[in-house]
């Protein structure tokens, strides 16, 4: 690709570069930052001008780990971060566990001066920690949803690829920044340059924020039957208080005995079998990334107490929950 050929023109408008800080959390999902920083690296060799500017900010030290152990070397410290536009905070892992108070003041302080907020991946969570994503729509990967959900009251949270609400970016994480940084670039310097960075990285396909984060159960169950995979989806959506098989089969147009028949025929199991399996993987997350006790996790997946959930998730899992907890 010859670069001078691609080069956008732009508003006679004098622009200073927009100053991007990212904060990079121990364990950072690489391919998170990655899709969010390069589109802003493309944008400026488009428009053959810096439109953008960034720095990498540690915690502490010199250099940050990402979770496939790749380091990258950080230019400055939380205190010597210096003026900032945006902030994109970076993290993986588990964020229920992340302790950090110099970082969430860092955080709050950046936004009492008008610095726009976002993160990617799990990095929604931290915002969410340091009380700065009350009142604002947000989304982070799904992975996470169920321990934010119990964590957090007030964010008004969405299962899509991203939310841009005022002042606030928060993306899922993955290939999405990508969608999201496009996003991004469309709001500040217009559809064409954010268009020829989305053709740059060969994305034919820029998803809306609102599209859904995860494959449907058609792909991911590899079912087609419109019935059956409604009636995966509603089980999907009411774990904490699970619906009837006769309400199931009737929301799909089916008789019971229909319905088993597609679940025995498709994935092997019954009705019955395969919710629990749906309500007990949803607990294993809680149980991994909160610190709720193991009765309200219990609670939370539609187990009426805590001796019956116990019994089940040893079934599936081979271990008490306890131990669940205790090996993380």
């Amino acid at each position: 690709m010859a670069k001078n050929d691609q080069k956008l023109s732009l508003s006679d408008k004098a622009q200073r570069p927009l100053r991007v800080g990212f904060l990079l959390i121990p364990g950072f999902a690489l391919m998170s930052y990655a899709s969010a920083i390069e589109p802003l690296r493309a944008a400026n060799v488009l428009a053959g001008t810096p439109l953008y500017r960034w720095r990498h900010i540690a915690m502490q030290g010199t250099g940050v780990t990402a979770s496939n152990g790749v380091r990258i070397e950080a230019d400055v410290e939380l205190r010597d971060a210096g003026r900032l536009d945006l902030i994109l905070v970076c993290a993986g892992g588990n964020p229920q566990t992340f302790r950090h108070a110099p970082t969430l003041a860092f955080l709050r302080r950046m936004a009492r001066h008008g610095v726009r907020l976002g993160g990617v991946s799990a990095g929604p969570y931290l915002l969410a920690q340091a009380g700065l994503l009350d009142g604002y729509r947000c989304t982070l990967h799904w992975e996470h949803i169920p321990a934010f959900t119990e964590t957090f009251p007030f964010p008004r949270l969405s299962h899509t690829l991203f939310e841009i609400d005022r002042d606030r970016f928060t993306c899922a994480g993955g290939i999405a920044a990508l969608d999201m940084m496009h996003a991004l670039i469309r709001l500040d310097h217009g559809p064409a340059l954010a268009a020829a960075v989305s053709d740059w990285f060969l994305q034919t396909d820029v998803r809306r924020g609102e599209a859904a984060q995860r494959l449907s159960p058609v792909e991911r169950y590899g079912v087609h039957h419109a019935g059956l995979v409604s009636t995966l989806s509603r089980m999907e959506q009411n774990v904490e208080t699970p619906v009837s098989r006769a309400r199931l089969a009737a929301a799909a147009g089916l008789s019971v005995r229909q319905l088993e028949r597609l679940f025995a025929a498709h994935l092997r199991s019954t009705i019955v079998r395969h919710y629990v399996r749906i309500r007990l993987e949803r607990a294993r997350v809680l149980l991994r990334q909160t610190t709720m006790p193991v009765g309200e996790v219990a609670l939370a997946t539609g187990f009426a107490n805590a001796a019956g959930f116990s019994r089940a998730y040893h079934r599936q899992f081979g271990l008490p929950p306890r131990q669940e907890r205790q090996a993380e």
